[in-house]
């Protein structure tokens, strides 16, 4: 059994009130959690910095708690979470992104599960890479692992960097690992998570992952074969998720 904790700050410089923006007749934050409660998650929890946002999720029937409204990352937010909770320190939580109203129930259970079943403190998912112009777009994060599925590394550059081909060139081999922004932890590493500090890495890349890789934390990467469905960052982004919940008619 795994937490499915759903990070939803009120606050978007492009989508101001993002959690609550309404997708087919529903706000988005409650969109992500009827998602997340169709997992294996014997527990499914909003934590946000803004009032109405635990008004409406109480409303449809979910559980929702009101944390610091000046943390810097959705995972320091699960942290206080788990420290109001204070589950066991081996209880694996799973973040679910609270603009990711199409997440799969099924991937959700699938990272738990793989980060259940080893000594990682971290289990992330990534797809293979395929395009030329996804695998040079700095706003797609790369990652490399180990041979035991670990990450190495993540960077915003084309890692790992193909010195012998050329963007002419056929390839049948992935180009590398994109990053899916889906994570599973254990509460002993989102307890220490507040108290460790960014490191170069980190800054340098804005890639918050990077400090659990700076302190020693193991990083165990799912690879599926397709990306899912992408969440909302944008007004374009928000007008194709709420087309894709309008049922055609009859």
């Amino acid at each position: 059994m795994f937490k499915a904790v759903i990070p939803a700050r009120y606050g978007s410089s492009r989508l101001p009130g993002k959690p609550l923006l309404d997708i087919a007749g529903k706000p988005m934050v409650v969109r992500v959690a009827e998602q997340a409660s169709q997992s294996q998650a014997d527990e499914v929890i909003v934590a946000t910095d803004h009032p109405e946002i635990i008004r409406v999720c109480q409303q449809y029937g979910f559980q929702a708690v009101l944390t610091r409204s000046d943390w810097p990352t959705g995972t320091d937010r699960i942290s206080e979470v788990v420290q109001l909770k204070q589950w066991p320190k081996n209880t694996v939580v799973v973040n679910v992104q609270g603009d990711e109203p199409l997440i799969n129930p099924k991937l959700i259970d699938l990272l738990a599960q793989t980060l259940t079943d080893s000594s990682n403190s971290i289990t992330t998912c990534a797809h293979p890479i395929h395009d030329w112009a996804d695998f040079n777009n700095p706003n797609v994060v790369k990652v490399v692992t180990n041979l035991k599925g670990q990450a190495l590394y993540f960077s915003r550059a084309p890692i790992p960097f193909p010195r012998d081909l050329t963007p002419n060139q056929s390839h049948s081999a992935a180009l590398g690992l994109r990053h899916i922004g889906l994570y599973a932890y254990r509460c002993e590493f989102l307890l220490a998570y507040p108290e460790l500090t960014i490191q170069h890495a980190e800054y340098s890349e804005k890639l918050e992952q990077l400090r659990a890789l700076a302190y020693g934390y193991p990083i165990g990467v799912l690879t599926v074969e397709n990306a899912p469905p992408a969440g909302v960052d944008t007004e374009n982004d928000l007008t194709r998720v709420r087309q894709t919940f309008i049922k055609p008619q009859a």
